[in-house]
């Protein structure tokens, strides 16, 4: 397990600030007056039924969990791959976004039934947020 010698040389400011990125492209992505309202409509959901899930921690902190987890993996292989700058950790990571992250979404919302809204707006995101990841940890390395 060579690569994971790599944790530590992160570069935690950079993870930080990846980790922050990707929670600022989340807000602003499923805003209402951005697509929020189309995902909503595509999963069947008013903004009063999300709203009574009962979510707080129990929904945020896993979701924030995975976004710090995705940041450090990206770090760790950026570094292992040498990537040294934006445009090389931005391709690395929007390759990574689309196989695992949007490929993921495709079968498991094709299997659930989901709407190809849901889909598209979901991936969307993910590949948005790991991309922009991928551009400040390869930047900053």
């Amino acid at each position: 397990m060579d690569w994971l010698s790599y944790i530590t040389q992160i570069n935690w400011l950079a993870v930080l600030l990846a980790f922050i990125a990707s929670m600022a492209i989340g807000f602003v992505w499923y805003l209402p007056a951005v697509l929020g309202n189309r995902w909503m409509a595509a999963i069947g959901k008013t903004e009063e039924d999300l709203k009574n899930t009962g979510g707080g921690a129990g929904i945020w902190m896993p979701m924030m969990v995975a976004a710090a987890l995705t940041a450090v993996l990206l770090a760790v292989l950026i570094g292992t791959l040498g990537l040294d700058n934006a445009v090389a950790g931005g391709w690395f990571a929007l390759v990574l976004a689309v196989v695992f992250r949007a490929g993921g979404h495709v079968i498991h919302n094709g299997f659930a039934g989901r709407p190809v809204a849901a889909t598209l707006i979901d991936s969307g995101h993910d590949v948005a947020a790991m991309t922009a990841a991928g551009v400040i940890i390869g930047a900053m390395s």
